[in-house]
C-alpha cells in the first residue's frame, strides 16, 4: 500500500542526465513509496531498449542539428523530445505497481483543463483518436517503472524529419505521416503550457493516491552514483550497440511490435546474433544470447525459443511460428 508520494521536477534538459536521474530513482524506490518524476528533453530522439536506432532515426540529420540519440531501458517504439514536450515517470515496488491508476493520474491532469483523454491500443494515451502520449514500461527486480511523453507543443515538423517510421507501421494505423496521427494539447486548448501541466500533474497525483506529495530536494539525490549512470547513457556502446555483418536475417510485424533477427553463422552454429524489436518486453532482446552456439537447424532455434522466458507466451508462439515458417529449412 502506498503512503508515501514523492516529486522530482527537474529543469535539466539533458537526455542522457534525465535518463540516469530516473534509473538512480528506480534503483532507490522503497516499498510503499511512489515517486512521480518530471523531466524535459531538448531536441533528442529516444529508441527502445532493442531497437536498431539507425533504422528508426535519421541520426545524421539529427546530430548535425544540434540534437542528440539516446536509448532507454525500457521496451517499445522510439519518440521525439523538444521542449514542447513534458515527460512523466512513476517508480514503485512491484507490489504497489498499478498502471491503470499511474494513467488515471494524467486523465485526471488533462481534465482540469477540459480535455479528455483515455488509453488506447497497447501504450498510447488518446483524445478524439489523437495521440498525445506514448508509455513504455519497465522492472528491474522488484522495482518498475512506468513512464511516457506529453505532447504539449511539440515541433511536429521536426518530429517527421527525424524519425524514420516505416510505411508499413504508418499504414497499420491508417495514416500518411507521423505527424498526421499525434496532437499537441496547445491544439486543443491554447492555455495549455508545460508549467501548468507539470502543477497539473502533482495536485492529481495527490488527488488520486489521496496523500500530499512531498519533493525530494536536489541535494538528497546521490550526484556521484547520477554521474557514472549518466557516463552510460551518453556512451557509443550502449546508444548504437555493436555492428555484426549477418549472415542469415528474418522478421516479421505483427500486433504487439515488430520483431528482427540477425544470425551470424560458422558451418552448423550460430556464433552471434542480435534481435532487434519495438515490443514492450525490455528483454525479447535477450533471447540473441539463447541463440548462441545453438546449431542451425529448425528444431535446435526452436527448442532456444522455446524455452525463453523473456516475453509473454503469445511472443513466444509467434516467433517460433515466424521460425518454422522460414523457406530455408524446405518442405517439412
Amino acid at each position: 500500500m502506498i503512503n508515501s508520494l514523492k516529486t522530482v521536477v527537474t529543469d535539466c534538459v539533458s537526455p542522457h542526465r534525465n535518463l540516469a536521474v530516473e534509473e538512480y530513482l528506480l534503483s532507490g524506490v522503497q516499498r510503499g513509496e511512489c515517486i512521480l518524476y518530471l523531466w524535459q528533453n531538448a531536441k533528442t530522439v529516444v529508441v527502445g531498449r532493442n531497437q536498431n536506432a539507425y533504422k528508426e532515426c535519421k541520426t545524421e540529420k539529427l546530430l548535425g542539428d544540434g540534437g542528440a540519440v539516446v536509448r532507454r531501458l525500457s521496451g517499445g517504439g522510439c519518440v521525439y523530445h523538444d521542449l514542447g514536450n513534458l515527460n512523466f515517470t512513476f517508480l514503485v515496488c512491484e507490489d504497489d505497481y498499478d498502471v491503470a491508476r499511474q494513467l488515471s493520474v494524467i486523465v485526471a491532469a488533462l481534465r482540469s483543463f477540459g480535455l479528455y483523454a483515455e488509453k488506447t491500443g497497447r501504450n498510447d494515451i488518446c483524445i478524439d483518436g489523437k495521440k498525445f502520449s506514448g508509455n513504455a514500461f519497465y522492472r528491474m527486480k522488484s522495482r518498475c517503472y512506468h513512464h511516457g511523453t506529453i505532447l504539449v507543443d511539440v515541433d511536429t515538423a521536426r518530429m517527421n524529419e527525424y524519425l524514420s517510421v516505416s510505411a508499413e507501421k504508418l499504414s497499420a494505423k491508417g495514416v500518411q505521416s507521423v505527424r498526421s496521427r499525434v496532437v499537441n494539447l496547445r491544439e486543443l486548448n491554447p492555455c495549455i503550457d508545460v508549467p501548468g501541466v507539470k502543477a497539473a500533474l502533482v495536485a492529481a497525483f495527490g488527488e488520486i493516491y489521496g496523500s500530499r506529495p512531498c519533493p525530494i530536494p536536489p541535494d538528497r539525490l546521490d550526484s556521484g552514483a547520477i554521474s557514472a549512470l549518466q557516463e552510460k547513457y551518453a556512451s557509443n556502446d550502449w546508444i548504437y550497440g555493436r555492428h555484426m555483418k549477418a549472415d542469415y536475417s528474418f522478421g516479421a510485424k505483427y500486433p504487439w511490435g515488430d520483431i528482427e533477427f540477425l544470425l551470424k553463422l560458422r558451418a552448423d552454429k550460430i556464433i552471434d546474433a542480435q534481435v532487434f524489436s519495438d515490443a514492450m518486453d525490455a528483454g525479447i532482446g535477450e533471447l540473441a544470447l539463447r541463440l548462441k552456439g545453438v546449431s542451425f537447424s529448425k528444431r535446435h532455434i526452436l527448442d532456444a525459443v522455446q524455452s525463453a522466458d523473456e516475453a509473454g507466451p503469445d511472443v513466444i508462439r509467434d516467433i517460433c511460428d515466424l521460425v518454422a515458417n522460414q523457406e530455408i529449412w524446405g518442405e517439412t
